[in-house]
């Protein structure tokens, strides 16, 4: 396993994250795949008070409450479930904020979380009312760091490097290059850290069939694909860790966050989390197979 600091802080974290959301489905078997993954090197581990109703968090906390210092426990916060449960409402309020991460450290079973990051934003949010509840939340001890997960570059402009911001969440893979354009220079020029999700592009990077992503035509994504067989299959390397290389070798890349729900998943990112970096000519190989895209909203 490969370690990194995240950003220009002092949290060391396993460049391969285990992203909790799909886990939920059996208790026993989500416990001992968490106790699979922190056994085979995984110190990173992210969830959000939205999944399952705050349920993913206690899944954690029962995990790792007798293990706590040997684990990074990343969360997030922002999106406020109706009385009814029937769906949810953007609330990015400083006393949402504290109220929700006293709620998630006792769901966690911890006195601290390690990254606390807003589960979102908009350009409308009160960002100084929102910086002022992350950096009370700090100096009380009840977090080391925070962060924002967000897709938006306006959003991540506005947060950086204006407020005390340690990393950025957002969606990178062979068949979302958007970041590569603007975002990651700048989050790298700054020393935020960057957690990348969605590597695999929901599968279809890993044998899923092609269909329409983030807009893109169902061509595209047989593109990106055939890309990553090419290069697979000229390397003798598995699918799966080609294009999670893709995502690792980016420059300014922290750590990859891998939705994990089967052993078999697992198995695979300790492999790509073990794996060397692609060699420079594959990854050229992939950017001109592969269509490049760029934010066409929120700019």
């Amino acid at each position: 396993m490969h370690y990194a600091h995240l950003g220009t802080t002092d949290l060391r974290v396993s460049r391969l994250g285990f992203g909790g959301m799909s886990l939920g489905a059996d208790a026993a078997a989500d416990r001992r795949l968490l106790d699979e993954a922190r056994a085979g090197g995984i110190t990173l581990f992210d969830t959000a008070d939205l999944y399952e109703h705050g349920r993913n968090e206690e899944l954690f906390g029962a995990a790792f409450r007798h293990c706590r210092t040997q684990v990074v426990l990343a969360t997030k916060v922002g999106n406020q479930w109706r009385p009814d449960g029937q769906g949810w409402d953007w609330c990015p309020s400083g006393a949402y904020i504290r109220q929700a991460a006293e709620a998630s450290l006792r769901r966690l079973q911890t006195d601290y979380l390690d990254l606390y990051q807003l589960h979102g934003g908009t350009l409308a949010d009160p960002l100084n009312e929102v910086v002022e509840a992350f950096e009370r939340l700090r100096e009380q001890g009840k977090i080391r760091h925070y962060g924002i997960s967000s897709i938006r570059p306006n959003v991540i402009r506005r947060y950086v490097p204006d407020t005390g911001l340690s990393s950025v969440m957002l969606q990178l893979s062979l068949l979302d290059q958007r970041p590569l354009e603007a975002v990651l220079p700048h989050l790298a020029a700054h020393g935020v850290g960057v957690l990348a999700r969605g590597a695999l592009a929901q599968g279809l990077l890993a044998g899923k069939p092609a269909r329409e992503y983030l807009g893109q035509p169902a061509g595209a994504a047989h593109a990106a694909a055939a890309a990553v067989a090419a290069v697979a299959k000229r390397l003798q390397r598995p699918p799966v860790e080609v294009a999670g290389r893709f995502v690792l070798d980016t420059p300014g890349v922290t750590a990859a966050i891998l939705g994990i729900r089967t052993t078999a998943q697992l198995a695979e990112a300790l492999q790509l989390a073990r794996s060397a970096p692609l060699p420079p000519d594959a990854r050229h190989e992939l950017l001109q197979l592969a269509p490049a895209n760029t934010y066409q909203e929120h700019r």
